[in-house]
């Protein structure tokens, strides 16, 4: 339960110096994941976390309404990990759903269990879901996860859409001499379907420390692959605001196309985000080497106050930009999987 709480227009709000402000924040649920993407983990997996310290589904319903409440958030994105292993998630996105005021919901899942857990998603307060497919082809997607569940995460997307969890967007990134060559097919199959495609730049977030930005399939690589067969329409700077894509429409119309272009054309000016990590950390980026704990004022009973004073100085900390331009650039000690995407 909340200990106080504060209307919108008294909220306080998580500034940093270079004025941006963060009212989305992304929460990590769990770091465990069923699957091995190649860009992300190696094939045995990693060490995962212990129970004791993850954060319990109150200690996150607390976080996220403290956030809302008194923080000025107004989106929440539940991640991993694969947040569909979360046991009590339902149950959490019921509580976030009934804060006041309501934030914005949105779940990023590798599909795998969407078509068995969508309707209970949605029922609870859940808007909409980010699934991420790199390929149409079977083959290719147990290389690239090293698991045997392409036909699954179809289904599962299937299940999203007819739950009402809209727009369904698809996320997918590119590797070289694996499906870098099926940006087409893949827009064709989201526009046919009805989803929100977007490219992903890899990024050096791998556990591996395998990235390397020689040869990376970059956004001007994508968007050359996807003119080959479609007509894409900028959609502009106004409509993009500070969301990480930028979009086209495609052949007029309706139907949009995106391109986070993290590495190759950074948006970290404009970026509005904060982040929880499953073990109870703030992160200001997803590159942050330094993390601020939330997790220890929380057992030793903090107010509501004090976990806000933190949260408000570490996002006064973060630094201008990710630094991936950086010839020094060191990648951050934590994988992808432990921190959120």
């Amino acid at each position: 339960m909340l200990h106080r709480s504060a209307s919108r227009e008294g909220a306080h709000v998580l500034i940093d110096t270079y004025g941006r402000v963060a009212t989305d924040l992304r929460v990590s649920l769990t770091d465990r994941c069923n699957l091995r993407c190649t860009y992300c983990m190696p094939e045995e997996g990693l060490q995962w976390l212990a129970k004791p310290d993850l954060l319990t589904d109150d200690e996150i319903v607390r976080l996220i309404g403290i956030a809302v409440t008194s923080l000025g958030i107004e989106e929440v994105r539940f991640t991993g990990g694969e947040p569909l292993l979360r046991p009590g998630l339902a149950g959490i996105v019921e509580r976030v759903a009934a804060l006041e005021p309501r934030p914005q919901m949105s779940l990023t899942t590798n599909g795998i269990g969407l078509r068995r857990t969508a309707p209970a998603l949605k029922a609870a307060g859940l808007d909409r879901v980010n699934v991420s497919l790199d390929t149409l082809r079977p083959d290719v997607f147990k290389t690239l996860t090293r698991r045997d569940r392409h036909k699954d995460v179809l289904e599962g997307l299937e299940a999203a859409r007819e739950a009402g969890l809209t727009p369904v967007k698809v996320n997918s990134v590119l590797m070289p001499e694996l499906n870098d060559d099926e940006a087409p097919d893949l827009l064709a199959w989201a526009v046919e379907h009805d989803y929100e495609l977007r490219f992903i730049e890899q990024m050096p977030l791998d556990a591996q420390h395998g990235w390397k930005r020689e040869g990376m399939v970059t956004a001007g690589d994508i968007l050359a692959s996807l003119r080959t067969r479609f007509e894409l329409t900028a959609e502009g700077s106004e409509e993009r605001g500070s969301a990480p894509a930028e979009r086209w429409l495609v052949d007029g119309g309706p139907h949009r196309v995106g391109v986070i272009a993290s590495v190759t054309r950074p948006f970290c000016s404009a970026c509005d985000r904060t982040r929880l990590t499953a073990d109870g950390q703030v992160r200001t980026c997803l590159f942050a080497r330094e993390e601020t704990d939330l997790r220890a004022a929380l057992r030793s009973d903090a107010p509501d106050e004090e976990i806000a004073r933190i949260w408000r100085l570490a996002m006064w900390g973060k630094k201008a930009g990710a630094g991936l331009d950086d010839p020094a650039f060191v990648q951050p000690d934590r994988p992808m999987s432990a921190i959120g995407g």
